[in-house]
């Protein structure tokens, strides 16, 4: 009986059935052809799975990724990208990634970085001359940093679903997002040299030293608490004096990208601090999008607030459906004991968390691509956890190798999301937008492998803070 769940699931998925509805009917059908289990317990299972108070932070951090993107501050993170690396040879190229590693501490998803920073990218790299396939893969590889670098929506269901603490997965995001920017960029660098690719923009002492300047201001937030902190200063007045002079210093708003880098460091500083949870923090996401959009940038009118939340109210009932139908088809394999025998089977094979980890990702690059990534984590948490922890693997470690695997998913037929999602941005064929992709699988499969033997690149950070 167990086949026709698995059997059933696969023949829906190759009809062509999405992936939501096929979970949902293949568990029905179980259901209905043992006879041991009521029929309502398929929507009692649904319902409890997006019974969650993370699951919250989904739609904050979907409707903060499309305030950010409608009220054009992925336009001023991109200037900023330009003068910080844009002068230097494949500028463009450099920029793509700076900017995504930036706009990926505010939206925590790949698709929202590639529909907004990415228009803006190909476009820019389309007008200087470079080819249209460097572009795309570019702008495809750095979209990976959206749900790594920290906040994260994957990393959100993943900790509900393995009972992980989801701040310690943001923080372990960090580092490997770090790597992962170091990677590409020296295969931007490869293709520059190779190809001859110059600057994009005049070196310019000053723009340098403006981005750099902004950089110390943002960074000097944080150590302004701090410092507070240390001369024994009540936290929420260090908070609010710094607050106060941020917003305040009317010489601070000439730089144009300050505000839009302070989001990352109000939100994983505020979860480093305890002063809110993750799904807290998804909230102060959309509260600074909206602060910045309405009060100081003046680029978001109230149609455009409509706009951005319809958008939103789209994308979440897609995400929470899958979450309720992989809820109960999750449920089945494991009272059926799948996950059992599937752990049994493995360890019986292998007790060297080395090699389990080389099979795990080969699983989870393949189920990437075929399983959209919320449906994915739902299923093989469940089938892969028991193992994970009687190998005595770090479940924030195996939860970024687990996420970095299926955003590489993202970007190869037939499911990825990002692929058709830069083949209309660019308006080529999916065929011609894979082909463009392909090698910076390279830069990619590199930072899993280091990702993946080196656990200290995801650690090291929560082990200083929790």
């Amino acid at each position: 009986m167990t086949g026709t769940l698995l059997a059933s699931f696969i023949a829906l998925m190759a009809s062509g059935l999405p992936v939501a509805l096929a979970m949902a009917a293949a568990s029905l059908i179980y259901v209905m052809a043992t006879g041991t289990i009521p029929d309502y317990v398929v929507i009692h299972r649904m319902v409890n799975g997006i019974d969650s108070f993370p699951l919250l932070a989904v739609p904050f951090f979907i409707l903060a990724g499309n305030l950010m993107n409608t009220a054009g501050i992925t336009n001023r993170i991109y200037n900023f990208a330009l003068a910080l690396v844009g002068w230097t040879k494949g500028g463009l190229g450099h920029v793509n990634i700076v900017g995504s590693m930036i706009f990926a501490g505010m939206s925590g998803t790949a698709i929202a970085d590639a529909a907004g920073l990415g228009t803006i990218e190909i476009k820019a790299m389309n007008d200087h001359g470079y080819p249209i396939e460097f572009s795309v893969g570019v702008t495809a590889a750095s979209a990976t940093l959206g749900p790594i670098i920290p906040p994260s929506l994957p990393f959100v269901i993943y900790g509900m679903a393995a009972n992980v603490s989801i701040g310690q997965l943001f923080l372990g995001g960090v580092l490997p997002g770090i790597v992962m920017s170091i990677f590409m960029m020296l295969t931007v660098a490869y293709y520059a040299h190779k190809r001859g690719y110059g600057s994009d923009s005049v070196f310019s002492w000053l723009g340098l030293s403006k981005a750099t300047l902004e950089i110390v201001v943002v960074l000097a937030f944080p150590f302004a608490i701090w410092l507070m902190s240390l001369a024994e200063v009540p936290i929420n007045w260090a908070v609010g004096g710094a607050f106060g002079v941020l917003l305040g210093s009317d010489w601070l708003f000439n730089f144009s990208a300050v505000m839009a880098l302070m989001a990352p460091v109000i939100l994983i500083g505020g979860m480093t601090m305890g002063w809110f949870t993750p799904t807290e923090a998804a909230v102060a996401a959309v509260v600074w999008a909206l602060f910045l959009g309405l009060a100081r940038y003046h680029t978001l009118s109230w149609r455009m607030l409509v706009k951005a939340s319809m958008d939103t109210i789209e994308t979440t009932s897609t995400v929470l459906l899958i979450v309720a139908a992989a809820s109960i088809f999750a449920w089945l394999l494991t009272v059926t004991h799948v996950a059992d025998a599937i752990a049994s089977a493995v360890l019986g094979f292998t007790d060297k968390p080395a090699v389990f980890l080389l099979l795990a990702n080969l699983l989870m690059l393949f189920v990437g691509c075929f399983l959209e990534p919320t449906a994915a984590i739902l299923i093989l948490v469940p089938i892969l956890m028991p193992i994970v922890l009687k190998l005595g693997i770090d479940p924030v470690h195996f939860g970024v190798v687990m996420v970095l695997n299926l955003m590489i998913g993202l970007l190869h037929p037939p499911l990825g999301m990002v692929l058709f999602v830069l083949a209309r941005v660019a308006k080529l064929s999916v065929e011609r937008t894979t082909m463009a992709i392909l090698p910076w699988l390279v830069p990619l499969l590199a930072s899993l492998i280091a990702i993946t033997y080196v656990p200290e690149i995801t650690l090291w950070l929560p082990r200083r803070f929790f």
